[in-house]
């Protein structure tokens, strides 16, 4: 497979479509909005006709605000779009592990997060209570080459070197599963090398490594100075229309009150919807919680996303029986488990 433009091929499918510690983020208010009173023309697809609670209900989202694709989760904290559902939402900024976000959410001791769904896989494999009830937006993931280097397709990375921040990361596991496709072993053909994501640059510019993967917003910078160029992403071939992110609500809230679940997962919908009509606004509001960004970058790196297409119901338990799938020929998921009964497990229809 040959490389392609990143602002072309991306924003034409992006347009198309802890520890416990805990950050009480404060209410942002953009005057003038044409949000800040429920203004979105139709509610996102799948998920019915506008919810508002009868009464007010708080509840705990857990996100990472490091995360430039969740500019929109935060975004719908100010902008109003859960206080349009009555619902009282205290984002709880999480900086450690996936494991211990989803213990969290499984726990209660936050009631939902938004997170990569490659990354949760395994440790839901494990058994966690709790459910995905959307996938939210796709193209968080890059794998990139020196753009001086000699490799050009997925298959000149057989016998390389490729550098991750991390050997459990979404970014690795999507892209053994890609090389796998190509012919490439991930497990036997590659050598994945760790390095802090400030470094995989350097890496890739002294020839340690031939690729590194990552998300935004170090891939989308890479690519920007001239380093590196863009070999592949997470929006190719079968995986073009796939979320690649995804909301975990607790077991015992579906199961208790679904009405509220359904709420709060419209809601968060609703404000990447938003952020396709006008990312700008998230950009610029997304800059009081942001590390070391600017409006114009976030505004950049959200068109590259996909974040007007969102699965829920069945196109979500089927978005991740192929995820599953997936990940059982690259030796992540078990081989026992069942990738159709698995999913339907660990996904809830909230809104039928």
């Amino acid at each position: 497979m040959a490389a392609f433009d990143p602002l072309t091929r991306r924003r034409l499918l992006g347009m198309a479509g802890l520890t416990l510690a805990s950050l009480t983020l404060p209410r942002l208010v953009f005057a003038g909005d044409a949000h800040a009173s429920h203004n979105t023309p139709e509610e996102p697809a799948g998920t019915g006709e506008f919810i508002r609670l009868d009464a007010p209900r708080k509840l705990k989202l857990a996100v990472n605000l490091n995360a430039v694709c969740l500019a929109p989760v935060v975004i719908a904290h100010g902008q109003g779009f859960f206080t349009q559902h009555n619902l009282d939402v205290e984002l709880v900024n999480f900086g450690n592990s996936t494991e211990v976000l989803l213990e969290a959410i499984a726990t209660g001791k936050a009631d939902a997060g938004v997170g990569m769904a490659l990354r949760w896989l395994k440790a839901l494999e494990q058994g966690f209570d709790v459910k995905l009830t959307a996938g939210t937006h796709g193209g968080c993931l890059r794998l990139l080459s020196a753009a001086s280097g000699g490799v050009s397709k997925l298959e000149d990375l057989k016998g390389k070197a490729i550098g991750v921040t991390d050997m459990a990361s979404p970014d690795r596991n999507f892209f053994s599963i890609l090389l796998k496709k190509h012919g490439v072993d991930p497990v036997r053909d590659v050598e994945w090398r760790l390095y802090p994501a400030d470094l995989l640059g350097t890496a890739l510019e002294r020839g340690e490594v031939q690729a590194v993967s990552g998300s935004d917003p170090f891939m989308y910078r890479l690519i920007k100075s001239g380093v590196a160029r863009e070999l592949s992403t997470n929006l190719v071939e079968e995986y073009a229309n796939l979320s690649c992110c995804v909301v975990g609500v607790t077991g015992k809230l579906v199961r208790e009150d679904k009405r509220v679940v359904a709420a709060l997962t419209q809601a968060i919908l609703e404000a990447h919807d938003y952020s396709v009509q006008h990312p700008e606004a998230v950009a610029k509001g997304f800059q009081a919680f942001a590390l070391n960004t600017s409006t114009e970058e976030v505004q950049a790196i959200l068109h590259d996303h996909t974040h007007g297409h969102h699965a829920v119901g069945a196109a979500l338990t089927e978005e991740i029986t192929t995820y599953v799938t997936d990940l059982k020929t690259v030796e992540v998921i078990s081989k026992g488990t069942d990738p159709v009964e698995f999913a339907k497990e660990i996904t809830a229809d909230v809104f039928s």
